[in-house]
């Protein structure tokens, strides 16, 4: 083997590389920007396996990243930006309906409790309005361990988005 000027060096080198870009993807789900250098790799070790001399290959390897990053980034990102758990933690479930299972009495401050989804929460009246068992009601915000709810009919306040 002569080193880096050896064709069958390059060939492993490739391999090794889209190996590596497409696993590291894991580290950035959804951006899909490792995957484009990933792309790129693939692309230059075909050609390095067909004997392609090893410049071609680098030339290969960018053009084939930079096309994939133009088409690969945006689309993850509108993934990610359509997706409907977009939202992280606790304030993914503003904007959600909950049952009350413990009544949440009039006036400020006072929790009741709720289930949303398989979860059950603290919950208080954005408005100091009771709440009976087995009404639905709609999560407005979460205020550290406690859900601030409203009637389900009290339109949801703009999140500008």
């Amino acid at each position: 083997m002569d080193g880096l000027d050896d064709a069958e060096t390059w060939r492993w080198i490739w391999l090794g590389a889209t190996l590596m870009l497409a696993i590291s993807e894991l580290a950035v789900p959804g951006t899909f920007f490792m995957l484009s250098f990933a792309v790129g790799a693939l692309l230059a070790c075909v050609l390095a396996f067909t004997d392609v001399s090893v410049p071609l290959q680098w030339g290969a390897f960018v053009a084939g990243s930079a096309a994939a990053l133009a088409v690969l980034v945006p689309l993850g990102r509108k993934l990610v930006r359509d997706s409907p758990t977009a939202t992280s933690g606790a304030s993914r479930w503003e904007g959600q309906r909950a049952v009350v299972l413990e009544p949440i009495p009039e006036g400020a401050h006072e929790t009741g409790l709720v289930r949303i989804e398989r979860e059950q929460w603290r919950a208080e009246s954005a408005d100091g309005v009771p709440f009976a068992v087995g009404e639905t009601v709609r999560v407005l915000r979460v205020d550290g361990t406690r859900l601030i709810v409203t009637a389900v009919d009290t339109p949801a306040p703009s999140t500008g988005s």
